[in-house]
């Protein structure tokens, strides 16, 4: 599990990038760099990380479900993810 400072900054950065999002596109509509440059840093997208929702692992991250590798087995083997079974063939 992650650390609370960890988890605490991704969500500070993705609050950030929500925020400033129609302004950026403006800037880069617009060809203004210059303006880009003066936004805060966390406000671009290409920093935040893609992160498991309930542990906040950063690693074994399946989009599909927001979730980390460890997680998402724990959760489809006790039968909380619809529709997600063990393979057996």
């Amino acid at each position: 599990m992650a650390k609370e400072s960890i988890k605490a900054r991704q969500r500070k950065r993705e609050a950030m990038v929500e925020k400033y999002a129609a302004k950026r596109a403006a800037l880069k509509e617009a060809g203004d760099f210059a303006g880009l440059d003066k936004l805060p840093r966390n406000a671009s997208p290409v920093r935040l990380k893609n992160r498991c929702q309930l542990t906040g692992r950063p690693r074994g991250y399946i989009r599909y479900f927001g979730l980390s590798r460890v997680i998402f087995r724990d959760m489809a083997l006790d039968g909380k993810i619809p529709g997600v079974k063990k393979a057996s063939w």
